[in-house]
């Protein structure tokens, strides 16, 4: 729901004592993009949005003025120490850092609003691998994979689903009745100080190109994170501090499969089929 500027102001005033004048300005700046964000594409091109600088002593509120706008509207704040771009002689080397983070600050908060539309599957997920490690059934010891092969996995389930859990492992219902009741003290959190050995993605770099790219001003690993492969290794944790990795990883992997999805169902509709 859209709020007004006297409710902007209500709520900045929850945070902030004072400055009144500065509070209504900003409020009626913010509820006036809005507005402009309203009309049809052609009239917003006549209306150029007005930004806002606030000058003042240290102290008075401008930042955080800022950051409590930033949270209502869920925008990036970025606080920049401008005043070196300043100084004599400077000719404007890294002034692009300041964008730099902001786009990086908007990533980030899009990664994390992706991330909790999608936690309690990918937690459901966790769950059922964290069952399988700490059960594992016959010949289901967890083994190091090629992340590309993720992809003919999915869709030779989806094919063929009914020959799935016959394939993956065989399982008697000793195993069955074990994992039935792992899962419900999972549910319960006895085993959090269990241990459990899994591989998970290491946090190293992939080469050393990286190194000679960060100098241009641009992280390749933030950048194709979500693309290269990544070495994966052998690791003893927690039952608590496992879970917490492989929701992560679960996560990540549905939030690739969605867009993936979507990108097929996209060509898919666009595709003329003749009989």
């Amino acid at each position: 729901m859209v709020k007004t500027p006297k409710q902007i102001v209500e709520l900045l005033d929850n945070y902030i004592i004072g400055q009144d004048s500065a509070k209504k300005a900003v409020a009626v700046a913010l509820y006036n993009r809005y507005r402009r964000l309203q009309l049809p594409k052609d009239l917003q091109q006549e209306i150029t949005p007005k930004n806002i600088l606030m000058a003042g002593p240290t102290g008075v509120g401008k930042t955080e003025i800022a950051r409590r706008l930033a949270k209502i509207v869920n925008a990036p704040f970025v606080k920049v120490e401008a005043t070196k771009f300043t100084e004599v002689g400077y000719v404007g080397r890294n002034v692009e850092s300041m964008v730099r983070d902001l786009v990086e600050e908007s990533v980030r908060i899009s990664e994390q609003a992706e991330f909790d539309r999608v936690k309690i599957e990918a937690t459901e997920h966790a769950n059922d691998r964290l069952i399988k490690l700490l059960v594992p059934g016959f010949g289901d010891e967890e083994e190091e994979d090629d992340p590309s092969e993720r992809w003919v996995d999915f869709f030779s389930d989806t094919l063929d689903d009914e020959d799935d859990d016959e394939d993956d492992e065989e399982l008697d219902d000793q195993i069955i009745d074990k994992r039935a009741s792992v899962a419900d003290k999972l549910k319960k959190g006895l085993l959090e100080n269990h241990e459990v050995t899994l591989y998970v993605e290491s946090a190293t770099k992939a080469n050393q190109m990286n190194d000679m790219i960060g100098q241009m001003g641009m992280d390749m690993s933030s950048l194709m994170g979500g693309l290269m492969p990544k070495k994966r290794v052998r690791r003893t944790l927690s039952v608590k501090d496992a879970r917490e990795l492989l929701i992560q990883e679960e996560a990540k992997n549905l939030l690739i499969m969605i867009v993936y999805i979507k990108r097929l169902l996209y060509k898919l509709s666009k595709m003329v089929l003749f009989s």
